[in-house]
């Protein structure tokens, strides 16, 4: 279900996750600080986002290199340079205040970038303005509201960094300034003078942030009852819309693109729950398709299969070089030095000098695994369903050639737009927070009991086209680490694979995203946790990094042979697993 996220190819997540790598490695060597990593283009502490608290230190999904170093290079300034304890103590808390607040105290923080560091100062200069050529791009610049703040954070800039304006903004900011100098002028000499000692500095940028909210208030004052009120919804540029919960980087406005249509941005204090369960199903898939049309698909995928002809074999030992782990297989005799081997002893006697009378263990690689595939059947993946079950096929029969056993599950919903479930909740009179509304529907494609020479057909049902339809992602993955975990293997791996988050337009319009997406960031972090089972996730066309840490991109445009050996390389060592 995932939307547009800015990424359009898998070749694209890719090299974007190789970039953040290498950017979160840039900023725990700068920072002194372990456990940072990007995940959903937002640097993390371990599970916790870290602030993004200058609008310009926000990154969109679909800027990469340049301006992923500035937001790395900033936000480890922010961490080494900034008392997180006494920024807190005195921040305000009015939303335009706040902003201001936490923006020049990043200023203060890039100010101080060492000599020896000249690539730094460059990224940072590059990344306030792409971001700068952005606003004014966006046409925010163009209202009242938003030329004050642009305004008011160019201008800070400048002194604290002793950097000049950007000159596309010269123009549209010069009467602004003018306005905003005469009132701040003293503010803005003593932030350049104080910038060493935050608790100096501290002082003057709070005046400074309530001398640009007292005269965002005078502008509405006057301006009541002769023009429309801004859009404030509009001022994304200016906002952390992704907050990490202690409100770090509140903008001066809280609204985001999914809330402005009129719907909740949180679930009620209950979490997760179903409005009803009494429509959820789990079937097999193969009986959701007429006999003759499941063997339609059957000869269809044969023949896609047959024409990238993969190398199923060499696929099963890279398999089982992945899932093996060294087992006790018999003992080995003839050794100088171990057990000593009670059927030697007769050479012993005979020749009093043989030393080739013990035995030591020996030990064989065995596949003691089993391999979960919980494939997403919402309706953006349609169009990849053909090459993803040619790719599935191909992963069965390696694996069961490995030795490890398989099981491929799918999930998607019964109904469009929540379906009898959603009438259920009309009916009752449309009551607040009412969770999931709609009808959940889990497949069972291949049962890992079954052999792959008795599941090809069913594996062919993923083509049918009405199968896909919406995405409750949470609740699958529940429900297919339950499964896992109940198998008797020593190593039990499960493999999501999605092209992102979950979408259900039914719960989602009620209920806001976040109740969708908190459940599945919540479910992925508890199987992670436990341990019983090592979740992993393989992408098409998105990102599942917000959800899940250990994440890889398939490239479906690659040949057959190529793509499939993109699950064994992600099936890395668990820190919690037990293979």
């Amino acid at each position: 279900m995932s939307t547009e996220r800015g990424v359009s190819t898998e070749r694209g997540v890719s090299t974007g996750h190789h970039a953040e790598e290498l950017c979160a490695a840039a900023v725990r060597a700068l920072s002194d600080t372990p456990g940072l990593v990007f995940r959903g283009h937002r640097l993390h502490r371990g599970r916790t986002p870290v602030p993004a608290p200058a609008p310009h230190l926000r990154r969109s999904p679909d800027e990469e290199g340049e301006a992923l170093r500035g937001v790395a290079d900033g936000l480890a300034l922010r961490l080494t340079g900034s008392d997180a304890a006494l920024h807190a103590r005195l921040r305000p808390e009015g939303p335009v205040e706040r902003l201001l607040f936490e923006a020049l105290e990043q200023y203060r923080a890039e100010s101080r970038v060492p000599a020896a560091l000249p690539g730094v100062a460059r990224n940072l200069r590059r990344r306030h303005a792409a971001w700068a050529r952005a606003f004014l791009a966006s046409g925010l610049a163009e209202t009242a509201r938003g030329l004050l703040l642009f305004t008011a954070l160019e201008i800070c800039r400048a002194r604290v960094l002793g950097a000049p304006v950007l000159p596309e903004a010269e123009d549209p900011i010069e009467a602004t300034r003018a306005a905003l100098g005469a009132r701040i002028g003293h503010e803005l000499a003593a932030l350049r003078r104080h910038r060493a000692d935050q608790s100096a500095y501290a002082p003057h940028a709070l005046a400074v942030a309530r001398t640009v909210a007292a005269m965002l208030e005078e502008d509405a004052g006057e301006r009541a009852g002769r023009e429309p009120p801004e859009d404030e919804s509009r001022f994304a540029l200016l906002l952390d819309e992704g907050g990490d919960g202690d409100g770090d980087g509140d903008g001066a406005v809280r609204a985001s693109a999914s809330d402005s249509a009129g719907s909740p941005s949180t679930p009620d204090s209950d979490g997760y729950r179903a409005f009803t369960t009494a429509y959820d199903q789990e079937r097999a898939a193969l009986a959701l398709v007429r006999p003759a049309l499941a063997a339609e698909f059957r000869a269809r995928l044969d023949r896609r299969i047959e024409e990238d002809r993969p190398q199923t074999a060499r696929l099963a030992r890279e398999l089982r070089a992945k899932l093996a782990a060294p087992g006790p297989d018999g003992w080995s005799g003839g050794r100088e030095e171990g057990v000593v081997d009670g059927r030697a002893l007769a050479r012993l006697v005979v020749s009093p000098a043989e030393r080739r009378v013990f035995r030591t263990p020996r030990a064989e690689p065995r596949t003691d695994a089993h391999v979960t595939f919980l494939l997403d059947c919402s309706g953006s993946m349609k169009p990849h369903r053909e090459r993803l079950a040619a790719l599935l096929d191909v992963w069965a029969r390696a694996l069961e050639l490995a030795g490890a056993s398989c099981a491929i599950l799918g999930f998607t919903t019964a109904a469009w737009h929540g379906g009898r479930a959603r009438r259920d909740w009309l009916r009752a009179g449309r009551p607040a927070h009412p969770g999931r509304l709609n009808e959940r529907l889990h497949l069972v494609v291949k049962d890992a009991e079954v052999p792959y020479r008795r599941a090809r057909t069913a594996l062919a049902a993923l083509l049918k086209a009405d199968l896909y339809r919406e995405g409750l992602t949470g609740e699958a993955l529940e429900w297919a680490a339950r499964r896992a975990a109940l198998r008797p293997e020593g190593r039990r791996l499960l493999c999501l694979v999605a092209d992102g988050g979950p979408m259900d337009g039914a719960t989602a319009q009620v209920n806001g995203r976040v109740l969708l997406d908190g459940h599945l960031r919540e479910v992925a972090a508890g199987i992670e946790t436990e341990g019983a089972v090592e979740l992993y996730g393989l992408t098409v066309g998105g990102d599942l990094s917000a959800y899940l840490s250990r994440t890889a991109a398939m490239d479906l445009a690659a040949p057959l042979a190529v793509t499939a050996r993109r699950a064994p390389a992600a099936f890395r060592p668990s820190p919690h697993g037990r293979g």
